[in-house]
């Protein structure tokens, strides 16, 4: 199934007996709703999977780089405020170089917070923004764990 927006192009991703498999080894067998490649024409693409990460029906948001190296985000926990319901992401470091105190600054000064509140779409017409946070998001993380190699190039 594939689905298009003026913005983004979805592809589902096959999810037999609804687990992955030959995706990642952190992803595959675990329970999963849905898997999508999302693309941004010109611009990047993820793999999103909302997905049973910790095999305790706590179904995850996680977003993967589309090379599948790693994880870009994994949200979780929602917010409800004002009848609207919220993802809840903030943003914290775990490289082990000693260097994420900087990108922890650099990420509080460049984009406000470290926390992010994404609201869930309750239409079809809100799809395409909740898409464009996530991409956001996805953008300002990457750009915050490569601080220290934008700013000392030696590294």
């Amino acid at each position: 199934m594939e689905s298009t927006s003026a913005t983004y192009e979805l592809t589902k991703l096959d999810t037999p007996n609804d687990m992955l498999s030959k995706f990642h080894q952190w992803a595959n067998g675990k329970p999963i709703i849905a898997a999508f490649d999302v693309t941004k024409p010109g611009h990047n693409s993820y793999y999103f999977l909302w997905i049973d990460w910790h095999r305790n029906d706590n179904y995850y948001l996680v977003i993967y780089a589309h090379d599948k190296s790693t994880t870009i985000a994994e949200l979780n926990q929602t917010i409800e405020e004002g009848g609207i319901t919220y993802l809840s992401w903030k943003y914290n470091p775990l490289k082990r170089d000693g260097k994420n105190d900087i990108r922890k600054s650099y990420f509080t000064q460049t984009f406000g917070s470290r926390k992010m509140e994404i609201p869930l779409p309750s239409s079809l017409s809100e799809v395409e923004v909740f898409l464009d946070q996530l991409f956001k998001l996805c953008h300002n993380r990457v750009r915050a764990d490569r601080i220290v190699e934008i700013l000392d190039p030696s590294l």
